[in-house]
């Protein structure tokens, strides 16, 4: 099995938000959801607008950047 970034992923409350994705982002989505489902032993994988969140949640917990600017505010 691989060693996926993405681990359990936490079911909260949503906030609507409508984004347009190239046809092959979306497709690499539902493809990452289906690794994810059997890393994770889930019965069948996500769909591609909750595995989003918590990818986009660690790419902006993990840029180095993005935390040096925020902190001088």
């Amino acid at each position: 099995m691989s060693k996926l970034r993405l681990g359990p992923i936490a079911d909260d409350k949503p906030v609507k938000m409508a984004i347009e994705l190239p046809g092959a982002l979306y497709r690499e989505l539902v493809a990452y959801a289906e690794v994810h489902a059997k890393a994770t032993g889930l019965a069948e994988p996500l769909p591609p607008e909750k595995i989003a969140v918590p990818m986009i949640e660690r790419f902006i917990a993990t840029d180095r950047g993005f935390a040096t600017e925020r902190r001088r505010r």
